[in-house]
């Protein structure tokens, strides 16, 4: 069974081969042999499929590929079943499938009541036009599901673009992209990637290319202008430092230092001032980037967000001005950005309402 199950799958034969070759497998095909199978045994068997089951694709494993067995464990087999705790690598999945296919809160769809904003309907700029069937499809989306090298998952990416677009304007469909498509939190720059398929290169690169010489120094200009507090006086001198210095002081690097500037230049909107307590530039930051200390735990902090919220940046490092990473916060997911540049981690943010079709935060 588990034979012909690899034997049918994208990167099955591969596993067969190396063991043949070698009696081993290596870590990256075990886990790519682990993903063939609880797919498999998901797809027929509901994502909880009953213990005897999970038992059965174990002794499988064993039975196929014998130098695999535990010579320390009774059955052999436990480390990838173990019928007493229930533990091992391909429960350890199936939970994963488990959580990832549960009903998530979310944001979602913006009205299509105006013709601009992020989940307009308009026609991609790029060579996109690829139909898929049905099947063509599934391929595409199980490859992917099964594959690290980033070469293939792009070019499939760019297949699958347009069946995307029909998901992100179907209310029913749009919050299970990340579940379809989860190599967004795998793999940097597939959100660059779709937004200038959506769009155009020259359209995606504008921004990283006229922030910093045209307008940048026109908004700290304006900015020094304003009724000056300290927060604002210490986001000026972050964003007219050239270089981020590693002294005592703590604040966001240049970049997006002048970009959170904006939020004093910009005052609330009249539907803002209408609701009671006035949102201060310092409230609004909070909806556009947080910062966490390096060493945080990630799953700690997106369990702990109890509400639906608009995308938002997680940035994570030793203090502001020291950034290791920045992460794209949607639907309780984490998406790497690609850069650790506070300027071009908030571009992707921007494009990630446009890819992923989610309303701005009011």
């Amino acid at each position: 069974m588990v034979k012909k199950i690899l034997q049918t799958k994208p990167g099955g034969d591969g596993i067969i081969r190396e063991y043949n070759k070698t009696k081993s497998s290596s870590d990256s095909n075990r886990r790519k042999m682990v993903n063939i199978l609880t797919a498999d045994v998901t797809e027929k068997h509901s994502s909880s499929p009953p213990e005897q089951v999970r038992e059965l694709y174990a002794q499988g494993i064993i039975a196929l590929f014998p130098y695999l067995r535990d010579p320390y464990a009774k059955l052999g087999y436990e480390h990838y079943y173990d019928p007493q705790s229930g533990q091992g690598y391909l429960s350890w999945k199936i939970k994963n499938i488990q959580r990832n296919s549960a009903p998530s809160e979310t944001r979602r769809c913006v009205p299509q009541s105006f013709s601009g904003g992020p989940s307009a309907q308009r026609e991609a700029s790029s060579s996109t036009d690829v139909i898929l069937t049905e099947e063509q499809y599934r391929e595409a989306v199980s490859l992917m599901k099964h594959t690290s090298e980033e070469a293939t998952v792009k070019v499939k990416m760019r297949e699958t673009f347009q069946y995307r677009r029909k998901m992100i304007h179907d209310p029913s469909r749009c919050a299970d992209v990340l579940t379809e498509f989860p190599l967004y939190l795998d793999i940097k720059g597939l959100i660059e990637l779709d937004f200038a398929c959506l769009f155009g290169e020259k359209t995606a690169a504008k921004f990283l290319e006229r922030w910093p010489t045209t307008f940048m120094q026109k908004v700290i200009q304006q900015s020094k202008g304003l009724n000056s507090s300290q927060e604002l006086q210490d986001l000026i001198h972050c964003a007219e430092s050239a270089v981020d210095t590693e002294s005592g002081e703590d604040g966001w690097g240049s970049g997006l230092a002048s970009i959170l500037l904006l939020l004093h230049l910009i005052p609330p909107s009249a539907q803002g001032r209408k609701r009671p307590g006035k949102m201060s530039a310092s409230q609004a930051e909070k909806h556009i980037v947080i910062f966490k200390k390096a060493g945080t735990n990630m799953q700690e902090h997106l369990d702990s967000i109890k509400e639906s919220t608009q995308p938002y940046l997680l940035a994570v490092g030793t203090k502001k001005s020291s950034i290791h990473g920045y992460y794209i916060i949607l639907d309780k997911k984490a998406i790497p950005c690609k850069s650790v540049s506070g300027l071009a981690a908030f571009d992707e943010l921007f494009k990630a309402h446009f890819v992923f079709g989610v309303a701005y935060n009011k």
